[in-house]
């Protein structure tokens, strides 16, 4: 019964010798809401990784649970929403699944129905009146496959395997369809709660950015100011465009930043994101400074500064045109001028199909 925390993963470079860990299964990192699911009959419960009920948000998977997973049983895994693009198969959109947490039921049926999302399972904690915490990955991967086989969506089982060259491969290649990367579990490991016992694989890459402004540490104060994250940008028909955050300093280092800033400081008007000013509140576009159903209540004003440095940084991937996740700094580069940091430095990752993936396009050999 819940509340029930998830089994979490440690980061790890490249894949990792199965040998060395007594055996390892590979499966892809999907790029969604954490999602345990509970079922009794027709009673199903959603929740995520922090144990916050997410069932009223997903009413679609809600109905698919009923209808596709066994009549009792507890399952770990992945909500997810794909998106379909224009000439493109479809991939996963997080923002899009980001826009389902509201408080409108008539917003979340519509939703629900213009980009429905799906579930895809990968570790299994009970199935009747059996757990399965205490025993091993194999015996849950094993019952998992026995009692999910043949689901064709919105709930799936994700497709594992033992080879590392192969688990390298999908590293490579689904990336393109909106993916993480790769998640390796110790075939012998029980389902520890809360405990780093998995094994995560990401990209990591390196952009140099321009940086357009910061914004000042919730703990920062007139007497004592703190750099709480940079925020960065890049060029595209020569304008600048908000590209994502650099964050994670230690204290000293923050009040250094916020000095060594201080010249760099100008109005918004001079600013090339001035014409934003007009959206200090929420705003669709999540252009600088503005505020989105997630960021209620935090204070998301910006201090804009002249864009004349640059910075390298490093960051996972992409989603649309921004970084998925916080940008990490590794240097700055005064050797760089900011007008010739665009987009097409960033690696574009090859388009893969997800149906491929979730093991329903018909022309997939292993569908």
């Amino acid at each position: 019964m819940p509340p029930v925390r998830p089994m979490l993963a440690k980061p790890v470079k490249g894949i990792p010798d199965p040998a060395k860990h007594g055996g390892l299964s590979f499966e892809p990192k999907w790029d969604g809401f954490r999602c345990l699911v509970f079922k009794d009959g027709d009673e199903v419960e959603l929740a995520s990784r922090n144990t916050k009920p997410l069932t009223r948000y997903f009413p679609e998977v809600v109905a698919a649970a009923r209808e596709q997973l066994p009549d009792r049983c507890v399952l770990d895994g992945e909500l997810f929403v794909a998106v379909e693009q224009p000439g493109r198969t479809p991939r996963l959109e997080f923002e899009v699944l980001q826009e389902r947490i509201h408080p409108a039921a008539s917003r979340i049926e519509m939703l629900a129905e213009k980009t429905p999302a799906g579930f895809v399972a990968f570790d299994l904690l009970a199935l009747g009146d059996t757990s399965y915490v205490d025993r091993p990955f194999s015996e849950r991967r094993t019952a998992l496959e026995e009692s999910l086989g043949g689901l064709t969506g919105p709930c799936y089982l994700t497709r594992t395997t033992s080879d590392p060259a192969e688990a390298e491969a999908w590293f490579e290649q689904f990336e393109g369809a909106g993916l993480d990367g790769v998640i390796a579990k110790p075939l012998g490991a029980t389902y520890e709660q809360n405990a780093r016992t998995m094994l995560k694989i990401k990209h990591s890459r390196t952009a140099d950015v321009v940086l357009a402004g910061y914004r000042e540490h919730k703990t920062s104060t007139p007497e004592a100011p703190l750099l709480g994250s940079l925020l960065l940008g890049l060029y595209a028909d020569g304008e600048l465009q908000h590209i994502g955050v650099s964050a994670s300093f230690t204290a000293a280092r923050r009040a250094e930043l916020i000095a060594e800033l201080q010249p760099l400081v100008c109005d918004i008007a001079d600013h090339p994101w001035g014409r934003w000013n007009e959206f200090l509140t929420a705003n669709p576009d999540r252009v600088p400074g503005t505020q989105s159903r997630w960021s209620a209540g935090k204070d998301l004003s910006f201090t804009p500064l002249r864009p004349e440095r640059v910075l390298e940084v490093g960051y996972d991937h992409m989603e649309g045109r921004r970084f998925r996740h916080t940008a990490q700094f590794k240097r700055w580069r005064p050797d760089r001028d900011p007008e010739s940091c665009g987009y097409d430095q960033l690696e574009e990752p090859v388009s893969y199909d997800l149906g491929r993936i979730l093991g329903i396009s018909a022309d997939d050999p292993e569908a």
